[in-house]
């Protein structure tokens, strides 16, 4: 007579029992999450692309997203170039659909034209998966890329990030919809359900200790920013520049693309300035004198672009650092044909720096505990912008970041 099987020589009380999982959010019924879903309406559509396998990652949080989410979409896979639905929105006239992508040519949210992006495509994985996916799609990598330096440390207590500046899809979902609609407190409930289910699993390690993890972790040292240790080596290389346009607004019937009119540029190591003034080359905008501070007169009276671009180009040298107050400058020294340089966004550093938002470059500075009374050495608004980024990159690059938080 054949052996009896293994299985049949235990009580039914010894037998594998499966917990019962919530048919919405996927969850044992023990950790659903669902009482706390709290649906936010959205103007921007929301369009996850989700790897395989983290679908059955147990603290995912894209779905969480799209649970909260009406406006939102999730679609599992891996190549989407083929998927009827993201090529419809890939063919969407450009600037309507962006994808959430740190990349070196990735823009803010709040450099995109105000109301422009409706469709938010957001890749959820691991970081190795998410890199792999945006190579391996085409379509994605053809559109519009935003990225932003998130403001404040992520709430994902539960799972070590690969670096500072990462966050779970949910909360980098969250921040990226409050910039897109200029609202800092509409989608924060989307993180209710989020901050409960964190809490629950650290309860559950607190009663049921894992017997594997080591009971005194081995201490590190706090590294330093590696944006303010570069502050501090090169120094001597870095030049805070602004530029002001001459923009017409969007309905006025005003032929041409916004363009540079101001310039003005200081090396915070020497000294060394550069100041420019540039005749406009399409009709002077009403609003644009007001706005810099300067007389129509002056404005008008101006040097040729061609002429100012030549000395600018002459006063910079190949190894100089641009640090800029977002990249709105940098947009519009481009298109006056200045080629591609080293940059830094001052706002987006210095908001990671302090944890929150910082409003304009002044108020930056004085956050930074930069003194407030350093007259401008240029008239008009510009005055003002450059002496305050020229604070910003001495507080950076001298104090250590313990004092970055100083009054």
């Amino acid at each position: 007579m054949d052996a009896e099987p293994e299985l049949l020589r235990h009580s039914p009380d010894d037998l594998p029992t499966f917990r019962a999982a919530c048919t919405r959010c996927l969850r044992p019924t023990t950790g659903c999450y669902c009482a706390h879903l709290h649906p936010v309406p959205s103007r921007t559509r929301v369009v996850f692309l989700q790897h395989p396998r983290e679908r059955r990652v147990a603290f995912g949080t894209a779905r969480m997203a799209h649970l909260a989410l009406p406006n939102s979409e999730l679609h599992v896979g891996v190549d989407f170039d083929d998927h009827p639905r993201v090529r419809a929105l890939a063919a969407a006239p450009y600037g309507e659909t962006v994808v959430l992508y740190p990349a070196p040519d990735a823009v803010e949210p709040e450099d995109l034209p105000r109301d422009a992006c409706r469709n938010l495509l957001v890749i959820d994985g691991t970081w190795i998966q998410a890199r792999k996916m945006f190579a391996r799609n085409a379509l994605v990598r053809s559109l519009p890329r935003v990225g932003f330096a998130p403001y404040l440390p992520s709430r994902y207590r539960i799972r070590r990030e690969p670096a500072p500046h990462c966050r779970a899809t949910i909360e980098a979902v969250v921040e990226a919809l409050e910039r897109f609609e200029h609202d800092d407190t509409k989608f924060r409930p989307l993180l209710r359900a989020f901050d409960h289910m964190v809490e629950q699993q650290i309860h559950y390690k607190e009663q049921q200790p894992n017997p594997y993890t080591r009971a005194h972790k081995r201490q590190h040292q706090e590294r330093e920013d590696p944006i303010r240790r570069e502050l501090r080596e090169r120094f001597g290389d870095l030049v805070v520049v602004h530029g002001e346009a001459n923009a017409h607004p969007r309905d006025a019937d005003v032929p041409g693309a916004s363009e540079l009119i101001q310039l003005v540029a200081m090396r915070p190591a020497s000294g060394e300035r550069f100041v420019a003034l540039l005749a406009p080359r399409r009709p002077l905008a009403p609003s644009a004198p007001c706005h810099l501070g300067l007389d129509d007169a002056k404005v008008l009276g101006g040097e040729p672009a061609a002429t100012a671009m030549a000395r600018w180009r002459a006063f910079l040298r190949p190894q100089d650092i641009l640090c800029t107050w977002g990249c709105y400058t940098l947009d519009l020294l481009r298109a006056e044909g200045d080629a591609p340089h080293p940059n830094l966004d001052l706002r987006s550093a210095t908001a990671r720096w302090l944890g929150r938002r910082t409003g304009g470059a002044d108020s930056a500075a004085r956050m930074l505990g930069a003194r407030s009374a350093d007259a401008p050495w240029t008239p008009g608004r510009a005055g003002h912008r450059i002496v305050a980024l020229a604070q910003i990159v001495e507080r950076a690059a001298q104090r250590p970041a313990s004092a970055l938080t100083g009054s």
